[in-house]
């Protein structure tokens, strides 16, 4: 073979060698990238079922804490009290930083009573001592309440539903429920007057396809006036004098004093507890308030969903549906339940403690005894089925260290 031949073969053999060359390298690259996919997606396999482990584990972590936390209810309001109402088994004074009840500062302004609630207290009263009145110089105005006794006819024929037979009708002038001027025809008219009111039915009214759109004649009589009393010495004298009031001043010097009573004692049972610090909890005993409350909480969810039911609503399906605000779900029910029943406790703590720290007793059968003259047997004895003996002596020890205290401030 010549040199120029060999050289020809030379220069036709090395494209050849370039070409399978480059496919090799191709061909690595292809498996590269496979490898690489490959991998790409097991780790994102592995990721993913990390994040499906993690929820997974997130949810029965959930579970698991709610099914720790899961208060049962109880209805037993004595649980963890002993039978003169003190916390089974602790010394309250060890357990907080009671307040110096001895020496609150009281502001004046802030327990005073208020000229608008004892006007509002006095309106009040007379409207509830209001009376009919056939005084036969009181005119109707607009606003009266009138009792009246009516027969309606139309062409002179009595129509279903139109007469009052005698049973006496109380209507409150301009309160719209009768058909339109009917009630402002009686206006000006006085006990005792038979009045007769012309009036036209609405076009639509009801079903009643006998009156609707018809003309309509009433025959009124007008039995009474119910009046508001004025408040008058003698008005006082006739409805306070078993509380030893006879003249309008010392009407109005008794509901200031009211007022004031109740002002001060919402201060100072406020004040007592605000300025107590619990610096621990008796566990048990709050376990127990969490089943009390708890049982609350059902009643009450049971009492709102009859009472829907009856107007046709819908009704809640947890007690935590019903509780708003930032309680949505078991969760923070039950969180909210441990903060509802430390709250409880630290009340029950700080009375406890004033009663013991003051030295006051209680008689629970003069206490009995008192309830039952108030309200009967049956209430007390009912009491003692729902509430049991402790929660009753609880309550007595609550009202002793109030009556002690405002028997302080007063």
């Amino acid at each position: 073979m010549s040199k120029e031949n060999k050289d020809k073969e030379n220069k036709n053999e090395t494209p050849e060698i370039s070409k399978s060359k480059a496919k090799r390298e191709e061909r690595k690259k292809e498996v590269a990238r496979e490898r690489r996919h490959k991998r790409t997606a097991k780790i994102a396999g592995i990721a993913a079922a990390a994040v499906i482990v993690a929820v997974i584990a997130a949810a029965a972590g959930k579970s698991i804490c709610l099914a720790a936390m899961r208060t049962t209810s109880n209805a037993d309001f004595s649980a963890g009290l002993t039978a003169d109402g003190k916390i089974e088994g602790v010394n309250v004074m060890d357990s907080l930083t009671l307040v110096d009840y001895a020496n609150i500062a009281v502001p004046a302004d802030e327990v005073a009573a208020t000229d608008e609630e004892v006007e509002a207290n006095i309106t009040s009263t007379l409207e509830s001592h209001r009376e009919a009145s056939t005084d036969t110089t009181l005119a109707i105005k607009d606003g009266d309440q009138v009792n009246i006794d009516y027969v309606g006819t139309i062409d002179g024929v009595e129509f279903e539903g139109g007469n009052s037979n005698g049973a006496g009708y109380d209507l409150t002038i301009g309160s719209g429920s009768f058909i339109d001027d009917f009630e402002q025809q009686l206006i000006g008219h006085k006990p005792g007057e038979n009045v007769t009111v012309e009036v036209t039915f609405p076009e639509n009214y009801g079903n009643d396809d006998t009156v609707a759109g018809k003309d309509a004649s009433f025959a009124v009589t007008v039995n009474s006036i119910t009046v508001t009393p004025e408040l008058s010495d003698e008005f006082v004298a006739k409805n306070f004098s078993d509380e030893g009031l006879s003249t309008v001043e010392e009407y109005r010097t008794s509901v200031k004093n009211r007022y004031y009573e109740q002002h001060l004692e919402e201060y100072l049972a406020n004040y007592i507890i605000e300025n107590s610090t619990v610096r621990s909890y008796p566990s048990e005993y709050l376990k127990k308030l969490r089943a009390v409350t708890k049982y609350n909480d059902e009643y009450m969810m049971e009492y709102y969903n009859q009472m829907f039911s009856s107007y046709g609503m819908s009704a809640y399906d947890n007690v935590w549906d019903m509780m708003g605000g930032e309680v949505s779900d078991e969760m923070s029910y039950e969180k909210d339940l441990r903060e509802r029943a430390k709250e409880t406790a630290k009340t029950a703590m700080v009375y406890q403690a004033i009663f013991e720290a003051a030295g006051l007793t209680i008689d629970m059968d003069a206490a009995i005894a008192e309830m039952t003259a108030e309200s009967g047997e049956e209430y007390v004895t009912g009491m003692k089925e729902n509430y049991g003996e402790g929660y009753m002596a609880q309550s007595e020890i609550q009202e002793a260290v109030m009556d002690y205290l405002m028997e302080l401030y007063k």
